[in-house]
């Protein structure tokens, strides 16, 4: 990456995007982890209170199951907006691994319709018998659907070939300009949460794009330090970790965000509001 675009990204206040609940985790593994359409509003509360302007959301049903139904996702969107009318809402795309194309797409034909949704770029083994598949013609066909509504999709790469996979389809036309991409480090079968790593994913980036960088489990705040360092922006929230610290469970997302938050204060990077966030990504 260009280094005065680095610098001038880096003057850029932080977006803090925080995905509060994910499709695997459970309250077995954290008893913090939202389920209920109250959990879901007062998680959401407690990131955007924090610092967080984007919500990550996946949903579920109140006994942990997830879903991708449109009626539960209006059903929490509901809720976050009574407490949060400002914050922005991201479905995810993704669900949870084994659901068909058209159960992902669901939460896209939202009314209104999200500003912004993730749409995942490669093939993952995500460990045991777990393979979480998008084609390219998923791929494809989930961004032109993006496309015919007006939703910019937030890029999720795991990898450098989901990069390349982005870049292929940008040339095509069919994923357009400005590119926001989230770079998600640390999962089973995925690249690694390595410095070197990190910042070969980050220069392959186009010039003109903006990203979010997210470590799964222990490699979170390191990865959102190396955000934070290289002028991108952060996802946290108790999808991709649920420890604070080293054996302390983080007691909400809320939490999560604030260490985020302290740490670029140190490092002098100021945090973005929602509005200033829509700026930024150009929603």
């Amino acid at each position: 990456m260009h280094i005065k675009k680095r610098f001038d990204a880096w003057l850029q206040k932080l977006i803090i995007t925080a995905a509060i609940c994910g499709a695997e985790v459970s309250k077995k593994q954290n008893p913090n982890i939202p389920y209920t359409v109250e959990e879901i509003g007062n998680e959401t509360e407690s990131a955007y209170n924090a610092g967080a302007s984007i919500i990550h959301l996946h949903v579920r049903e109140d006994d942990g199951t997830s879903t991708q139904s449109i009626k539960r996702f209006k059903e929490c969107i509901a809720e976050i907006k009574k407490k949060c009318p400002d914050v922005i809402i991201m479905p995810s795309t993704g669900g949870a691994v084994g659901m068909t194309n058209e159960e992902r797409l669901q939460p896209i034909y939202l009314q209104p319709a999200p500003l912004i949704a993730s749409l995942d770029c490669g093939t993952m083994n995500f460990g045991e018998d777990e393979i979480f598949v998008n084609t390219e013609t998923s791929i494809k066909y989930f961004a032109k659907e993006m496309n015919r509504i007006g939703i910019k999709p937030e890029l999720e790469c795991f990898d450098k070939s989901h990069i390349d996979m982005a870049l292929r389809q940008h040339a095509k036309g069919i994923i357009k300009s400005p590119m926001h991409f989230n770079l998600v480090f640390g999962v089973n079968g995925g690249i690694t949460a390595s410095p070197r790593d990190i910042s070969f994913l980050v220069e392959s980036l186009p010039k003109d794009s903006t990203f979010t960088l997210t470590g799964i489990g222990r490699h979170e705040f390191l990865v959102a330090t190396m955000a934070i360092l290289y002028g991108g922006h952060v996802r946290v929230g108790l999808e991709d970790n649920l420890f604070l610290s080293k054996g302390k469970l983080a007691e909400s997302n809320g939490q999560l965000v604030e260490k985020v938050v302290r740490i670029a204060s140190e490092l002098g990077r100021e945090i973005a509001s929602p509005i200033e966030a829509r700026e930024i990504l150009k929603l």
